[in-house]
């Protein structure tokens, strides 16, 4: 029998056109799409998928809470992280979270199937560079960031600097992630603690700064 993927991302026109290519192969088939977090752990409950392919950034979420959610529900369901953000970044969360792989979305589509089969059948998939820069960091040997750097921030932290990088404001950013304005504050307050920013402009132009360098 095909394997049930579950596509996971909000821009309609990318997943369409990935669900052609995996619709095209005789041993996948796609058993359904959502653009947020809830619409995905819905389909999750109701359809029961083989394979979940995630991004980063979602429609009111983010790819890596819809991880946890999955996990907790399954912790046997292979999910593959597809994303534009460099693997640099995310790569290293997504497996802490549980995901099996990470793929950008500059890859083939047929790059991408081949991650989607090497996750279902219950292997690791990642680019032969982010491989053997997480294996450095494994026996120490790693070029890590700085401490101050954007490693140092929690999945959450991270989140909420990239949205301040995009412009979006304090409330804003509370309403995106369903969050009061107050925790939001604790975020910022957190982030500039730990990047060693002074002031809060200082950590928009950082922010800002960090957004046109990654995406």
């Amino acid at each position: 029998m095909a394997a049930k993927v579950l596509i996971v991302d909000d821009h309609p026109a990318i997943c369409e056109g990935l669900a052609v290519r995996i619709s095209s192969q005789p041993d996948l088939e796609v058993c359904g799409s959502a653009a947020d977090i809830a619409e995905a752990v819905k389909l999750v409950l109701t359809v029961r998928p083989d394979v979940v392919v995630v991004d980063i950034q979602l429609k009111n979420g983010n790819g890596l809470d819809l991880i946890h959610r999955i996990k907790a529900y399954d912790d046997a369901i292979p999910i593959l992280v597809w994303s534009m953000y460099p693997d640099t970044i995310y790569a290293e969360r997504a497996l802490r979270a549980g995901a099996l792989g990470y793929i950008n979305k500059q890859n083939t589509t047929q790059d991408i199937v081949d991650a989607i089969r090497t996750v279902r059948d219950g292997r690791i998939f990642l680019s032969d560079e982010t491989a053997t820069r997480l294996l450095g960091h494994v026996i120490g040997a790693g070029n890590r960031l700085k401490a101050s750097g954007v490693e140092s921030l929690s999945d959450r932290e991270l989140e909420v600097y990239r949205l301040i990088g995009q412009g979006l404001s304090t409330s804003q950013i509370a309403e995106r992630l369903h969050r009061s304005s107050h925790t939001v504050e604790a975020h910022r307050q957190a982030i500039r603690r730990k990047m060693h920013l002074k002031s809060a402009s200082e950590l928009n132009r950082a922010a800002v700064q960090w957004v046109l360098e990654n995406g």
